[in-house]
């Protein structure tokens, strides 16, 4: 790995990529999405900093460090994220004087309407993601495909949501 072989990542991932993705399980308290999305940074974090290492043990343990600082980046990410829309929200309020039901319902109703906005066969996917609870590998089943396939449908799913959202939601401010 240190010189680059992509064979040795491989076999690296085979025998470390199971047992990372459940010690990030653990440290996610369950939540496997936040899981995947670290255990990607741990095995950047890897490919970026690999180096020898006297035992497996040692090896292991400076594993689970790169891996439980990628869950924690992705934890403080998603809490930023969250921050800033809680302060929009807020100066929306501020600024038009409404209430945090007002506010609220307005949001609801851009998301109604950006859903609506969706080809079929994304809001089929959204409907069994977020309202069935399904996971993404009985919807990748359901639909024929491969759990990649429809992780990344609803990555890009979630991102024409949120633009659309955000338009409205500007566009109301400037009329």
């Amino acid at each position: 790995m240190l010189r680059g072989d992509e064979d040795a990542y491989r076999d690296f991932y085979q025998l470390y990529g199971r047992r990372l993705f459940r010690y990030l399980v653990v440290v996610a308290s369950g939540q496997e999405e936040a899981a995947k999305d670290a255990l990607q940074q741990t095995m950047l974090r890897v490919v970026r900093h690999i180096r020898c290492f006297d035992s497996e043990e040692t090896f292991w343990s400076w594993l689970t460090v790169l891996a439980r600082s990628a869950a924690v980046d992705q934890r403080r990410k998603g809490l930023n994220y969250r921050m800033l829309l809680g302060r929009f929200f807020e100066q929306q309020h501020s600024d038009r004087g409404c209430t945090e039901r007002e506010s609220e319902t307005r949001l609801n109703e851009h998301l109604t309407s950006s859903l609506a906005a969706l080809p079929e066969e994304d809001r089929e996917i959204v409907d069994l993601k977020y309202l069935e609870r399904m996971p993404v590998k009985n919807i990748a089943a359901q639909l024929n495909t491969t759990e990649k396939a429809i992780e990344s449908r609803l990555v890009r799913i979630r991102q024409r949501l949120k633009t659309n959202i955000l338009d409205q939601l500007t566009n109301a401010d400037t009329t």
